[in-house]
């Protein structure tokens, strides 16, 4: 019953049949006519019920629609509309109600393809991100910031930083940041899976309208490739200057020694000369290979490729390499595919197979074997230097082409090595396009593999 009576029409109804038998009954104390006074009030009653159906439907039914579609809305069901057909004021407030319906919609897919586009944008960014807010409590971690301190973001949002943050540099930064309201830099080294790695860290303050301070950004950048650089020019510096430092000493001191005529014999004079004119020799060599290193590392640096055959260089290499050889009794093999041609720098490429064959030369005692072997396959040239040598340890190898690394410091030095020929090797096979790798074991020998494109665009 209280259902029916919240209809609103229904109700009206029921009110006004109630009027209607009460005024009939109030009027029938006055006359006889009952059945004509009935007539008339049931026509009445007809008339009125037909007035109020159509109220009901022009404008209550539609006004009710309107209010359920605004509570949906209110809701944030913005797919909401009015279906209803109808005129004037009505008709007008529907509209406007569906056309807010509609840009409520099309603000709400704005607001999510922007926000789409900033998380990609956050989470693809090469540095990590964490904001916090005034109160010290994370609430964004982006991809980056997880690849380096691990974990997932739910151990990270939501949490004060000083709970999931266990860096005290980092604590240390974040008070600052908020003390002085500024930008502040900071560094610190953190292991990740069992590498050191090199992290710079900025703190920015965040600012409302009002320049009330509502938190920070902190921006963590990996630096461990630049601090590699860094000490790879350090140690460079300082080895060039080692290297230069021995011959230009020994120059100085056997031409002071001339100079101040203290020997007078003949076969000394004739050995200090002979020094001079060595450690000079191998002061030109390391200059003429650091030249030859930063030629090869410009951008500007061109190759020039020409199709030859691989047979001419390979005469002309060991026409060299074989006195070298015979001088220490080592036993040299050539094994090479007849008529094999490539298109490459002549040469670069016969820099390639000296430098390998006289460091197999170097490394190789006496009464020793060496094998050159060449041989093309279908897309490449495929270049083996073996030696019986003394090998290189596991430990070595990813050092090996680093500029100035030497395996055996005395015996490179004593053999007048300048530590950069593998490093020239290495570059003149990666502007080939082409790969190099060493297989090795100690006092068993060694054999380096060069490919090189036959083919070169």
């Amino acid at each position: 019953m209280r259902y029916i009576l919240r209809k609103p029409l229904i109700t009206y109804v029921i009110g006004i049949l109630i009027v209607v038998l009460l005024t009939g009954a109030v009027i029938s104390r006055f006359t006889s006519e009952l059945i004509i006074l009935f007539a008339v009030l049931l026509v009445q009653f007809v008339i009125v019920i037909l007035m109020l159906l159509h109220i009901f439907e022009k404008y209550m039914k539609p006004i009710r629609k309107a209010t359920k579609t605004v509570d949906e809305l209110v809701k944030g069901n913005y797919r909401a509309r009015i279906h209803h057909a109808s005129n004037g004021s009505v008709g007008e407030l529907s509209n406007k109600i569906n056309i807010l319906a509609r840009n409520l919609s099309e603000l709400t897919i704005q607001e999510d393809i922007h926000e789409k586009q900033l998380v990609t944008v956050i989470d693809n960014t090469e540095s990590g991100l964490v904001l916090i807010d005034e109160k010290g409590y994370i609430h964004l971690v982006n991809r980056k910031f997880i690849s380096l301190f691990g974990n997932t973001p739910k151990d990270y949002k939501g949490h004060l930083y000083y709970d999931v943050l266990d860096n005290e540099k980092i604590h240390h930064l974040v008070q600052q940041t908020f003390l002085y309201e500024e930008n502040v830099k900071e560094s610190f080294t953190q292991i990740i899976n069992f590498d050191k790695k090199y992290i710079q860290i900025i703190g920015a303050p965040i600012f409302n309208e009002k320049k009330m301070l509502k938190g920070a950004v902190l921006v963590f950048y990996d630096i461990t490739e630049l601090k590699k650089l860094e000490l790879t020019r350090k140690d460079f510096v300082a080895n060039v200057s080692h290297e230069l430092k021995t011959p230009i000493t020994s120059i100085k001191g056997f031409a002071e020694t001339l100079l101040d005529n203290k020997e007078n014999n003949p076969e000394v004079v004739e050995k200090f000369h002979q020094i001079i004119y060595d450690e000079s020799d191998r002061l030109q060599i390391l200059i003429q290979d650091l030249l030859t290193l930063s030629k090869l590392e410009k951008d500007e640096f061109e190759l020039q490729v020409t199709d030859f055959h691989i047979g001419k260089v390979i005469e002309e290499v060991i026409a060299v390499i074989h006195q070298q050889a015979e001088q220490k009794g080592l036993n040299l093999t050539v094994d090479v595919e007849k008529d094999i041609k490539v298109k490459a720098d002549r040469e670069q490429m016969k820099q390639v197979l000296f430098n390998l064959l006289a460091n197999a030369v170097s490394y190789t005692p006496g009464k020793g074997e060496i094998t050159l072997m060449i041989e093309k396959t279908d897309s490449n040239m495929h270049i083996a230097v073996s030696d019986s040598g003394i090998g290189i340890g596991e430990e070595a190898i990813p050092r090996l082409f680093e500029r100035f690394y030497r395996v055996d410091k005395a015996r490179s030095r004593n053999t007048g090595g300048t530590g950069l020929g593998l490093a020239i090797v290495k570059h003149i096979v990666e502007v080939h396009e082409g790969k190099i790798k060493v297989d090795s074991e100690l006092d068993k020998g060694s054999t380096f593999h060069v490919y090189i494109p036959t083919n070169l665009g």
